[in-house]
């Protein structure tokens, strides 16, 4: 179950990096998606389709696809505000006091990230930028298998702490009971999020962007969520903001000898049971490790609860790379850009210098990636499918915009017009050039 590779034989299947278009896709999801539509469609087909239905229809096609994708629908989208109080009146006095302990450092690490606006006299005039909150944002929480009321936080107070106005909150219902998880709403009201839709999907993200009926829509949606909502997300970018496409989770350790084998497998297995398509990789230059590593991963599968979707992601897109070295470690990791990388070796430091792209490096065994998910400060969602090499993690920066101020002084502007006639003229942009002109 647990595969020990070469590092040219791991580029090549666990650490190639394949595109979402092109991600394998269930064949029960094939199935239903044809049996839904009367017609075998892709992903994206399907997508495409309850777009364009929610854009034109609003919320009679939000309706109709939530009833047949969800299985049951309300009268209405909206949480009643009774129902989010008492999800928090009724939480457990242990899980309240772990929600608002993360809520606190949460906020206590975003509130630390600098957003200020800045203007300068140096330039002639006035010239800076003005930092400001995007008006109305959309976060969709996932609630499918493992419903997730530690996104809330982690979408949600950087949204506050950057000064958003008005967020909006979206989460799939239970099939059973159309309602959302009580937890997510509970985490909700922590925060005082008073808007709040049991609509998951497709069609959420649809309702989001476009609007409908009874939904006002956003100017930029977060959050992860299956391959149906990434590929949703994908569409309505450029008519909506987003903050990324988000694949499945995916996880790093290099370790070596002084590394933990319970801890190193254990910090594996907690990043695999995510899904079937999860990445939970170890790079070691110690055979010895990777063998204990092996063994306890064996060991302890037998005693996780979702110990089928652990072992199909182990035989999927995870196992273990033997290195040359630790250089070679890193050098495998800076190519791959993992979301999360997890450094359990005697000096965690000296590798954290060289790592040129992760979501976020957890230096240290005591820093394992669990504390990551819900308690250490830093937003959980965080770059996946290689775009670490290019993205964030989500922080206070994705919920605000840059406005340019230009406030330029009489001399300067004349000073510098003539620099503009000439660059003007020669891109044969007339107008452009005689708007400088008249000004001298």
């Amino acid at each position: 179950m647990f595969r020990i590779f070469q590092p040219d034989e791991a580029r090549e299947s666990i650490l190639k990096r394949v595109p979402l278009d092109e991600m394998p896709v269930p064949e029960t999801v094939l199935k239903r998606t044809a049996e839904l539509f009367g017609e075998p469609l892709s992903p994206a087909q399907a997508v495409d389709r309850i777009l364009i239905d929610v854009r034109r229809r609003g919320d009679d096609a939000l309706h109709e696809w939530s009833q047949r994708l969800d299985g049951s629908v309300a009268n209405s989208f909206a949480v009643p505000s009774e129902e989010l109080q008492t999800a928090l009146q009724q939480l457990p006095d242990d899980l309240r006091s772990a929600l608002e302990l993360a809520a606190s450092r949460i906020r206590q690490f975003h509130e630390a990230q600098p957003i200020t606006s800045w203007m300068t006299q140096k330039m002639g005039g006035t010239v800076g930028q003005y930092m400001r909150p995007i008006l109305r944002v959309g976060l969709y929480i996932p609630a499918g298998s493992a419903p997730l009321p530690s996104s809330v936080l982690m979408s949600a107070i950087p949204a506050q702490v950057a000064g958003v106005a008005e967020i909006v909150l979206v989460a799939p219902p239970n099939r059973q009971t159309g309602k959302i998880n009580s937890t997510i709403l509970a985490s909700a009201a922590m925060l005082g999020l008073t808007e709040v839709y049991a609509i998951g999907g497709a069609q959420a993200v649809a309702a989001m962007a476009y609007g409908t009926q009874s939904i006002r829509p956003v100017k930029k949606i977060y959050g992860p969520g299956n391959l149906f909502v990434s590929l949703a997300k994908r569409q309505v970018f450029g008519f909506v903001g987003i903050d990324s496409i988000a694949g499945p989770t995916e996880t790093i350790v290099i370790a070596d000898d002084s590394a933990n084998p319970e801890w190193v497998a254990a910090d594996l297995l907690a990043q695999a049971e995510h899904d079937v398509l999860a990445s939970a990789i170890l790079l070691s230059p110690s055979k010895a490790l990777i063998k204990a590593v092996r063994q306890e991963v064996e060991k302890q599968v037998k005693e996780r609860n979702r110990n089928q979707i652990i072992a199909a992601s182990m035989n999927n897109r995870s196992g273990a790379v033997l290195t040359r070295d630790l250089q070679e470690a890193v050098e495998l990791s800076n190519e791959y850009g993992p979301e999360h990388l997890c450094l359990a070796v005697s000096d965690p430091w000296r590798l954290a210098e060289k790592i040129s792209a992760a979501g976020g490096i957890f230096v240290g065994e005591h820093s394992f990636e669990v504390l990551g998910d819900y308690v250490a400060g830093p937003s959980h969602v965080m770059p996946t499918g290689g775009s670490a090499h290019f993205n964030s993690p989500l922080n206070v920066m994705d919920f605000v915009h840059v406005v340019s101020l230009i406030a330029l002084d009489r001399e300067t502007a004349r000073q510098i017009a003539p620099a503009a006639v000439t660059i003007a003229s020669a891109e044969q942009l007339d107008a452009h050039a005689n708007s400088a002109r008249v000004r001298l």
